[in-house]
């Protein structure tokens, strides 16, 4: 039979690297428009939902559109199809296309938006700009017998927990009796009903993220023997992992802002940027926030950047920058179509050959450059 895949697959999928907690309050993001439970065969991967973004995809018969930039940032009291935002709802609703969005949670997370720009100007090794928040870890302890020790083990790490640093996989075990008398309407693995069992078992304990630990556990329940597996979550006090807005790091060699500059057109594939500062001058430590920075250039100048990459620059913020010696340059707020390639590719590895996953090919830059 022909697995289904619901909304409410994808959205899952696109959680575990893009967790919604991680977007800023202000912000919108999850499911914009549509259903959780709808078949999804078709998605289209976009930037931005405009009109002609949804006749794109009502063309290629798109069942849910994954954006970047929300659909809808504030609460709605009126649909009027008469307006731009309207008519696009009613299109949407009409098609039954499904709408979900990706923001900052996209740009924040490891592998988003702020990586991708990194990677795409050879970026290689880089920091956080501002850290938003850290990673909430849990202990499991889950208890195996000792036959399918070795089992459970790989399926914990299989999906995701035991990451300690560069390492995977990581657990410590101890050895024990476990005892249990199976009841009426059981089916015990181990034992026969109203009797005490006895078994040689394992405690087997790892650490695992806030936003991997329902999939863990579902893993380590379908790798477990037992009807009912026998566990403990534990909430801990470790720091995990530092999450962040905007990367900061250097360029392999040393360049003039000029240099750079024209670097970053052709990586970026922009026929303009604007540019404040010395062109003149050689820059090699370089902070990147996409979308919008204006409001983080002390934050930017105090980490001691050369230049600093962002878009949606205004005058007396790159008049400020200019003034402290950190040099800008805005490559516009287009350049986060980066998000597409990479979130299309994502999702491919995730659903391999059981989901058609494209790109939209609209242009949804507002700005000609003549």
């Amino acid at each position: 039979m022909k697995e289904i895949i619901t909304n409410r697959d994808v959205f899952h999928e696109m959680e575990k690297w893009t967790p919604r907690d991680l977007a800023y309050d202000w912000d919108n993001v999850g499911l914009q428009l549509g259903s959780f439970t709808r078949e999804v065969k078709k998605v289209m991967i976009t930037l931005d939902v405009l009109d002609t973004v949804v006749d794109e995809a009502i063309e290629n018969e798109v069942d849910l559109i994954i954006a970047h930039h929300p659909l809808l940032f504030k609460s709605v009291k009126q649909i009027n199809t008469d307006e731009v935002k309207g008519k696009i709802i009613e299109k949407l609703i009409k098609h039954d296309i499904t709408v979900y969005a990706a923001h900052t949670n996209l740009d924040i997370a490891n592998g988003g938006v702020n990586d991708m720009l990194c990677d795409a100007i050879g970026m290689k090794q880089t920091d956080l700009l501002m850290e938003a928040k850290s990673e909430r870890l849990y202990k499991l302890a889950v208890y195996v017998p000792s036959t399918h020790v070795d089992i459970v083990r790989e399926a914990l790490g299989d999906s995701g927990a035991g990451y300690i640093g560069n390492y995977s996989h990581c657990t410590f075990q101890t050895a024990g009796t476990g005892a249990f008398k199976p009841l009426e309407g059981t089916d015990p693995f181990i034992g026969k009903k109203g009797d005490v069992a006895k078994v040689d078992e394992a405690k087997l304990e790892t650490i695992v993220t806030e936003q991997g630990l329902s999939d863990v556990l579902q893993q380590m329940k379908n790798a477990h023997p037992y009807e009912e597996a026998a566990y403990d979550i534990f909430p801990l006090r470790n720091e995990g992992e530092k999450l962040g807005i905007g990367r900061i790091g250097e360029l392999d060699e040393e360049m003039t802002l000029q240099m750079l500059s024209e670097h970053i057109k052709q990586a970026l594939e922009v026929p303009r940027v604007r540019v404040t500062g010395d062109l003149q001058q050689k820059v090699k430590r370089v902070a990147v926030l996409g979308g919008s920075g204006a409001d983080y250039i002390d934050e930017v100048k105090e980490k001691g950047a050369d230049v600093y990459l962002t878009g949606d620059m205004s005058f007396h913020h790159a008049q400020d920058a200019w003034q402290m010696g950190l040099s800008i340059i805005d490559p516009g707020h287009h350049v986060e179509k980066v998000m597409k390639q990479s979130t299309k590719r994502y999702l491919e590895n995730i659903f391999t050959k059981k989901l058609e996953v494209i790109v939209s090919k609209t242009n949804t830059e507002p700005f000609q450059f003549i």
